[in-house]
C-alpha cells in the first residue's frame, strides 16, 4: 500500500481513538452475567456455524492477496473504537454505534463475525464492556445478523442501481438498527412481560434503545460513507483488488 494509504488509516485510526475516550465505563452490550446460562449456550452454538465459515472466508481473501491485510485490520480497528462510544440504555445494556457495516461491505458478513468476535473478546477483557458468558449473544447480534442485512441491503441497492453512496448509508444505518432489534429480542426472550410475554418485552426495549440507537445509526451511517469515499480516494486498487470496485474502468 502506498505511503498515502497508510496516512489514511493512521488518521483514521488516531480519529476513532480520540473519540473512544469517554468518562462511561459502565456501560455494556449485554453485560456479564445478565443472561441464564441457557441462553448463553444456545446464542454461542447459533454463532458457530458462521463463526467457522468467516474464517475460512478471511483466510481465502489472505490467501488471494496479502495486502487485503491492511484493510482488515483497519475494518477491525474500526469496529473496535467505534463500538466503544457507549450511551447508556437500559439497566444490562447500552446504545453504541457497531461499525461493523465498514467491514460487511468490503469483505461481506461472514468475515466480520470473525472481526467481530474478536472486538467484542478484547472489550469485554481489556474495558469489561460486554462479557464472556454473554459473548455468544453479543456476537450474534452486533457480528453476524447486522453485517448481514447491512450486506443484503447494499447489494440489493447495487443491483436496484441506486446511488453507490445512498446504498452505504441505508446499508450501514440499517444493520445498526437491525443489531439493536437482535439484542431487543435476546433480552426480551431471556426475561419476558409478566403480562403478554416476549412480544410487549421486545416493544419495550425497543422503546428504551431507540432514543439513542436512531440518531447513532445515522451518524454510523454518515461516518461509513465518509470512509469509503476516502478509500476510493487513496486505496482505489486495493478495493479493486476487493472486488468492491470491479464497475470502475
Amino acid at each position: 500500500m502506498l505511503k498515502k494509504n497508510k496516512r489514511l488509516i493512521v488518521s483514521l485510526t488516531i480519529i476513532s481513538v480520540s473519540m473512544s475516550i469517554t468518562p462511561v465505563a459502565s456501560a455494556m452490550h449485554i453485560m456479564e452475567g445478565y443472561l441464564l446460562p441457557q441462553y448463553c449456550i444456545a446464542w454461542g452454538i447459533l454463532c458457530v456455524p458462521f463463526l467457522v465459515v468467516g474464517f475460512l472466508s478471511l483466510k481465502k481473501r489472505l490467501k488471494e492477496n496479502r495486502k487485503n491485510i491492511t484493510l482488515m485490520a483497519m475494518a477491525g480497528a474500526f469496529i473496535f473504537v467505534i463500538s466503544s462510544l457507549k450511551i447508556p440504555s437500559v439497566t444490562g445494556s447500552c446504545s453504541h454505534m457497531t461499525g461493523t457495516g465498514l467491514g460487511a461491505i468490503l469483505f461481506g458478513p461472514v468475515a466480520v463475525s470473525i472481526l467481530g468476535i474478536i472486538v467484542l473478546l478484547f472489550q469485554a477483557i481489556l474495558l469489561a464492556h460486554g462479557g464472556i458468558t454473554t459473548l455468544g449473544a453479543n456476537t450474534f447480534s452486533m457480528a453476524i445478523a447486522g453485517p448481514l442485512l447491512t450486506f443484503i441491503l447494499y447489494k440489493l441497492g447495487t443491483k436496484l442501481k441506486i446511488n453507490r453512496m445512498v446504498s452505504i448509508f441505508i446499508a450501514a444505518c440499517m444493520g445498526d438498527l437491525f443489531t439493536y432489534s437482535v439484542t431487543s429480542v435476546q433480552l426480551a426472550l431471556a426475561y419476558p412481560s409478566v403480562e403478554g410475554g416476549v412480544i410487549p418485552s421486545v416493544v419495550k426495549f425497543l422503546g428504551v434503545f431507540a432514543p439513542t440507537q436512531l440518531p447513532l445509526s445515522i451518524l454510523e451511517g454518515i461516518i461509513t460513507v465518509l470512509i469509503i469515499i476516502a478509500l476510493e480516494t487513496y486505496a482505489k486498487p486495493e478495493l479493486k483488488m476487493l472486488g468492491f470496485y470491479k464497475e470502475v474502468k
